[in-house]
């Protein structure tokens, strides 16, 4: 409500008048409204949907079940015997066996201790409630009639359990030891694996933009190569190193590498240059003035570290820090090539899908994986809300100066870690081109006949293309499109606060949690998506879903450097907004969009967690198949398809150089005028 005044005095207030949506408007909005219910169907509703599976607890209820025997003759004297009597009297299930899943089932011959299927004796059984359920063969019983069997049909009599609602399945997981384990397992391997990788990455980072040392572009290369892996493989290398026939297994002396040890010396391989990346954006943004403040009162190099140095790094610190943390916690590859009998969530999820096949104790470890996770993610965010410039306008960059010794320290340092990379990663090669670790050490393409192997062949290695493919040209689109729209919409900040909680909210949830709610929100027949479980479209979703939130926020940044001058420009030239997008927007953003295309190209690529439960024999992945041939023993070739995914990353990163330089050369030159 306003008022308004006049000569003669106020008049009354009106209401508030609304400017008219114009026709732009309306598209973005309705177009942010379509990207923010993808969200909820591939991210939302399948997570409600495993949250309430792990709600769901299945029992076999034995009083629900009565049984008549007869004698040898055929004939009933009525005695009727309840089921829960009968197990008080033989003991043959205990407590814990009567807790199952879904598709659990209990052999009724159990009850009978002198059961023979060649005995002429007749049995009736049958429900005393409705909810009550007994499989005959294949042939489910659910009514409250008797049903007579003659001794060789009774013996396929099966229960089901009955289904209800409660904490069931969560007090018998934290009631299982072994289990239960696992929790402390995961978080033990997470902080050790964290305080060793962002140790051994910040000194790297510190060398590469505080020294002057040598050769520093190659060891921003050697830094990045674990990125182009799948997490499985420097697993396989460390066993062709430390296993049971490695080459170097008495450097343990005496320990073992499958386990904790292995779990560590992996995670810090492969989280290794997320977290260079945090802290050498951290590093490389510093106030000279500073230093030389600290020079002119005589402040000793190292308490200048520790007062200048350090506090100004401490939120790529502290970022990198949960990064490492998140991605080891929720990593599945690492643990289940060389985890041995080390159990974590992340192989606890897949032992209880796919060992056992219980999803519902599968929904609960995810719900436990998950809390860790999004707690990581919340901190890691608030800390980045909290972080101020550290570079004014009156600053003044910071330049290193030579110091021979410390050159020389830094470039040894440096030295050890690349050998450390490039040494797994030629282990992994040099194992991929031996005919028989350790008995025949001649070199053979054998080992990459894929298609003599398990794990699908060479079609997976395809297959891993085509989803690389179709998930940088489709999530590409998907994302920046989006970012677009939630950063340029007038008004509307309801609805663009809602889209940015869905878009921030993959980063919080692991990819084996993501996989295993596709499996009950997809696999549910009632859902009129099921068409789309178990073919590529599903691991395209999938997969752009679960990188999601990185891509977002890299559109996002790019647009913020758009100054909104260019829609007003365009309002009043009366063009249509999506003209906007496809001539100007696009082009001075394509560095961005170029990144997010090959950074989804090198995750569809090397993603394991969020596929391992969605393939099918015709759309098995490389990633997969180094697990499968892992599991079968197939331990060269594993390591011969991961070298694959490897170079064709590789390949990718060099063809997204070269074609960036073209492309940008005639789009970006504006700039240098």
């Amino acid at each position: 409500m306003s008022t308004i005044s006049t000569n003669s005095g106020t008049l009354p207030p009106g209401p508030d008048i609304k400017p008219k949506l114009s026709r732009d408007d309306i598209l973005m909005r309705g177009s942010m409204m379509v990207i923010v219910l993808y969200l909820i169907v591939t991210l939302a509703l399948p997570l409600y949907t495993m949250l309430s599976k792990s709600f769901s607890t299945y029992r076999m209820e034995l009083s629900q079940y009565e049984f008549q025997v007869s004698d040898d003759a055929g004939i009933f004297d009525g005695t009727v015997l309840t089921g829960d009597a009968l197990n008080r009297q033989t003991e043959v299930f205990t407590d814990t066996d009567l807790v199952t899943g879904s598709d659990g089932r209990l052999p009724v011959t159990g009850f009978f201790p002198d059961f023979s299927f060649r005995s002429p004796v007749m049995y009736q059984i049958r429900n005393t409630t409705d909810t009550g359920r007994f499989l005959v063969g294949s042939t489910l019983h659910e009514g409250t009639e008797w049903v007579e069997l003659d001794s060789n049909t009774f013996r396929r009599v099966q229960l089901r359990p009955v289904q209800s609602r409660g904490l069931g399945n969560f007090v018998n997981y934290f009631s299982t030891p072994a289990l239960f384990n696992s929790i402390k397992n995961s978080l033990w391997i997470s902080v050790v694996s964290t305080i060793v990788t962002v140790t051994l990455a910040f000194w790297f980072a510190y060398a590469l933009n505080r020294s002057c040392m040598r050769f520093k572009g190659v060891f921003r290369l050697i830094a990045m190569a674990p990125i182009l892996v799948p997490s499985l493989l420097p697993g396989i290398a460390l066993v062709y190193l430390f296993g049971n026939q490695g080459m170097l297994k008495e450097l343990l002396f005496g320990a073992s590498i499958y386990g904790p040890i292995g779990i560590v010396i992996g995670s810090v391989f492969f989280t290794f240059p997320h977290a260079f990346l945090i802290i050498s954006t951290a590093l490389a943004i510093s106030d000279a003035r500073l230093y030389e403040a600290a020079a002119s009162l005589r402040s000793t190099p190292w308490r200048t570290f520790w007062t200048v140095t350090v506090p100004g790094a401490r939120y790529g610190l502290i970022s990198a820090a949960f990064v490492v943390f998140n991605l080891v916690i929720t990593d599945f590859g690492l643990p289940k090539v060389i985890g041995g009998q080390f159990n974590v969530l992340a192989v606890d999820i897949y032992k209880q899908v796919i060992g056992q096949q219980n999803f519902e104790m599968g929904a609960v470890v995810s719900v436990v994986l998950v809390i860790p996770a999004i707690l990581a993610f919340a901190i890691d965010r608030m800390v980045q809300s909290k972080q101020v410039a550290l570079l004014s306008a009156r600053s003044v960059p910071y330049q290193a100066t030579p110091n021979p010794k410390a050159d020389r320290l830094f470039l040894a340092y440096c030295s050890l870690i690349g050998l450390f990379i490039v040494g797994l990663l030629a282990v992994c090669q040099f194992a991929a081109l031996i005919k028989f670790w350790p008995y025949d050490l001649s070199l053979s393409l054998k080992n990459y006949q894929f298609d003599k192997m398990d794990g699908g062949g060479w079609g997976s290695y395809f297959n891993s293309i085509r989803l690389a493919l179709l998930t940088a040209v489709i999530g590409t689109s998907v994302v920046f499109f989006g970012a677009y729209l939630v950063e340029k919409s007038k008004g509307f900040r309801t609805g663009r606060s809602i889209f940015q909680m869905f878009a921030m909210l993959p980063m919080a949830i692991p990819g084996m949690v993501l996989g295993l709610s596709y499996i009950f929100f997809f696999n549910n027949p009632s859902n009129p998506l099921n068409g789309i479980y178990g073919t590529m479209a599903i691991l395209v979703i999938c997969t752009v879903t679960h990188f999601y939130t990185v891509s977002h926020l890299t559109a996002v940044t790019a647009l913020k450097q758009m100054d909104r001058e260019f829609e007003s420009v365009s309002a009043s030239l009366k063009q249509p907004t999506m003209k906007l997008f496809a001539r100007v927007t696009v082009p001075v953003c394509l560095p961005a969009v170029l990144d997010i295309s090959i950074y989804l190209f090198v995750n569809a690529m090397t993603t394991v967690s969020a596929v391992v439960f969605l393939y099918s024999p015709k759309t098995t992945l490389a990633s997969i198949a180094v697990l499968n041939m892992d599991d079968a023993g197939d331990i060269a070739p594993a390591a011969a398809m991961g070298m694959m995914i490897f170079y064709t990353n590789a390949a990718a990163r060099i063809i997204h150089l070269v074609a960036s330089r073209g492309i940008l050369k005639r789009t970006q030159a504006w700039r240098s005028r």
